[in-house]
């Protein structure tokens, strides 16, 4: 014990030790208040953002979703398109080869009249012993 504790009387003595342990208490209290405020606020930071967090993923779904939708409509209406395209296309190949047969013929047939032509005057040259009079190069 040191000598100004000595001095002290025993009452006074008492008082202090009580006045300090109030202090302390006192003391432990306002920081116990404090950390439970901080963990409070904490908390409902945490949750805040969570909410946030949850809104954001939740907006997100939704504009995938809506955009995912809107891609496959989009690919259905080319895949129409492009069907109804070759479709055309294929209707026009029909044609022209229906025009390459009547030209085929055509030309076939003009064939068969020439063909007969010749033959016919060849014989008719033959019959009056006449050579043919036909210009070399045709008409023009």
């Amino acid at each position: 014990m040191s000598l100004a504790e000595a001095l002290v009387p025993v009452e006074k003595k008492g008082s202090i030790d009580r006045d300090a342990t109030l202090a302390r208490l006192t003391t432990e209290k306002r920081l116990s208040l404090i950390k439970a405020w901080e963990e409070s606020e904490k908390s409902k930071a945490e949750n805040k953002a969570q909410k946030k967090r949850s809104e954001i993923l939740a907006w997100e779904n939704s504009k995938k979703a809506s955009l995912e939708a809107e891609l496959k409509r989009t690919e259905e209406q080319l895949l129409k398109k492009k069907a109804e395209y070759i479709e055309k296309l294929k209707n026009k190949i029909a044609l022209v080869h229906k025009s390459a047969e009547e030209k085929r013929a055509i030309t076939e047939a003009k064939r068969g009249e020439d063909l007969l032509t010749a033959e016919e005057m060849a014989a008719k040259c033959r019959a009056t012993g006449s050579s043919p009079k036909k210009p070399l190069l045709g008409c023009f």
